[in-house]
C-alpha cells in the first residue's frame, strides 16, 4: 500500500515540474530571439553592398589595406559607396589595376559616377574622409613611360648654329668606275677640294694655324668623341679600311668638320710598323700602286684630298710617288704631307705638277702622349703661326689629345691667331 502511494506520488510531482522546464526553455528561446532581433535592428545587414571608410584609399597603389574602424570622437559619417566593379562588392583593388579598363566610378558629394581620372588631373589634394571612396588610386603610368624614356642624342654644334658643310657626294664630281664611285673634276672645271671645303672668312692678315685629327673610323668612341667634342674648324682624316666610314664621314661633315682620307703608305721599319691592308709600296709596280689608290678613293665621298698614314719609305721616292701625285690632280683633290720623314719629296714634286697641298709642322702625340707634351707642341705651332703666317699640327684621338685642343682652340682668338681647316692654308707653306 505504501508502494503504491509512493509510485503515485513521484508522477504528480513529474507531471508539476516538466510544465516549469517547458516554461523555462521557451523563455531562453524567446529571450535569444529578442535580443537577436535587437541587434539586428542596430547592425546593417550583412548583404548590404555599401561600407562605410572614416579614412580616404591608401596612396600605395601595390598594396590593399583594409579600411580602418573609425574613432569614437569622431562624428557620424554617411555611408560611402565603395569601390565597385560591375555590382561585385569589395572587388580587391589590385584586380582593377590589371585589367586595362579604368578605374570605376566613385561617388563623391552626392555626385554619381564621377570619373576617377579627374582625380588623377587635377593636382588638389585627396577629398577629406567623409567624401573620399575606399578605392586605391592607380598609379599614372604614362608619367612612368615618359620619365623612363631615353633622352635624345647630342645635336652637332653645327647644325645648331647652321654651319654644316654642303651634301656630299655632289653628282656632278662623281666618275663611275669598277672600284665604284671616284671623285673627279666637274664639267665646269668646279674641284671637290673646293666644293667640299668648309666655309672660311679669316681675315688675309691674321696668322692661321690647322689641326688635322687623324686615324679615325677604327675606334668607334674615339670617332665620335673627336666629332662631337672638337671645334667645326678642326680637319678629321678618316682610314679607308674603317667600317662604317661613309656614315663617319656624313656625321663629321654635319657637324662641319673637314675630311681628309688617309692613304697608307710603307713605312721605312716595315714589317715592324704595319700602315694597314692595301697600302702602297716602293716594292709593287706603279699600276698596282694606282689600282690601291683608286681603291681608297672609292670608299667614301665628300673629302677634299689625302693625308698620307706612315710612308717614311714611300714618300721619299719620287718614282713612287709621281703617280700617286698624278692621280690627285687629275681629281681635283688636295694633298697634306704629314712629313713621316725629312726627306720626304712629295711638298716639292706637288708644287712641281701643280697640286694643292700643304705640308705638317708638328706631331702633337707621335712620341709621348701626355698633357705637357702636347701643350709644348700646341705652343710651337702659334710661334709658327706668328712667323710665317700658317702653321699645321696632326695628332691622333686620344682623350687627352682632343681635350688639349678643345680647351686650347677657345684661347686662340684673344691671342690674335684663327683655326682653319685644312683647306684654308693650301699652298701658304713654302717648299721643305
Amino acid at each position: 500500500m505504501s508502494e503504491d502511494i509512493g509510485e503515485r506520488t513521484q508522477k504528480a510531482d513529474g507531471r508539476t515540474v516538466v510544465p516549469w522546464i517547458v516554461a523555462f526553455v521557451l523563455f531562453l528561446v524567446l529571450a535569444g530571439l529578442a535580443a537577436a532581433v535587437g541587434i539586428g535592428l542596430t547592425t546593417d545587414p550583412v548583404a548590404e553592398p555599401f561600407a562605410e571608410s572614416p579614412e580616404p584609399a591608401s596612396p600605395d597603389s601595390a598594396r590593399w589595406d583594409p579600411p580602418a574602424t573609425a574613432p569614437e570622437s569622431d562624428p557620424p559619417q554617411e555611408p560611402a559607396v565603395a569601390a565597385a566593379t560591375d555590382g561585385e562588392p569589395g572587388r580587391d583593388t589590385a584586380e582593377t589595376m590589371e585589367t586595362p579598363e579604368p578605374a570605376p566610378p566613385a561617388a563623391t558629394d552626392g555626385e554619381p559616377g564621377r570619373d576617377t581620372t579627374e582625380t588623377m588631373e587635377t593636382p588638389e589634394p585627396a577629398p577629406p574622409a567623409e567624401t573620399a571612396a575606399p578605392a586605391v588610386k592607380p598609379s599614372p603610368a604614362p608619367e612612368t613611360t615618359v620619365a623612363t624614356a631615353p633622352p635624345p642624342p647630342p645635336v652637332p654644334e653645327a647644325l645648331q648654329t647652321g654651319r654644316s658643310l654642303v651634301p656630299a657626294p655632289d653628282p656632278a664630281l662623281v666618275e663611275r668606275s669598277s672600284f665604284g664611285a671616284l671623285p673627279r673634276i666637274g664639267p665646269n672645271g668646279r674641284e671637290p677640294w673646293q666644293v667640299y671645303a668648309r666655309p672660311e672668312k679669316t681675315p688675309e692678315d691674321r696668322p692661321r694655324v690647322a689641326v688635322i685629327v687623324s686615324g679615325l673610323g677604327l675606334s668607334s668612341a674615339a670617332t665620335e668623341a673627336a666629332i662631337q667634342e672638337l671645334p667645326g674648324e678642326v680637319t678629321l682624316a678618316f682610314q679607308p679600311f674603317a667600317d662604317n666610314i661613309q656614315q663617319w664621314i656624313r656625321l663629321a661633315r654635319a657637324a662641319g668638320h673637314e675630311v681628309l682620307l688617309n692613304v697608307p703608305m710603307e713605312p721605312i721599319d716595315f714589317p715592324e710598323s704595319d700602315p694597314g691592308p692595301r697600302a702602297l709600296f716602293v716594292t709593287l709596280s706603279p699600276d698596282e700602286n694606282e689600282e690601291r689608290l683608286r681603291w681608297a678613293l672609292s670608299r667614301v665621298a665628300g673629302y677634299v684630298g689625302v693625308l698620307n698614314h706612315m710612308g717614311s719609305r714611300f714618300t721619299t721616292s719620287r718614282e713612287s710617288m709621281q703617280p700617286v701625285l698624278a692621280e690627285l690632280k687629275a681629281r681635283g683633290l688636295l694633298y697634306v704631307d704629314a712629313r713621316a720623314s725629312a726627306r720626304s719629296v712629295a711638298t716639292v714634286m706637288a708644287s712641281e705638277m701643280g697640286v694643292p697641298r700643304a705640308i705638317n709642322d708638328r706631331f702633337l702625340d707621335a712620341r709621348e702622349v701626355s698633357r705637357v707634351t702636347i701643350d709644348a707642341r700646341l705652343s710651337e705651332l702659334e710661334r709658327i703661326a706668328q712667323e710665317a703666317g700658317v702653321s699645321i699640327a696632326i695628332g691622333q684621338a686620344f682623350p687627352v689629345t682632343i681635350e688639349r685642343i678643345r680647351e686650347w682652340s677657345k684661347t686662340l682668338k684673344s691671342r690674335g691667331l684663327s683655326l682653319v681647316p685644312v683647306s684654308a692654308v693650301v699652298d701658304r707653306q713654302a717648299d721643305r
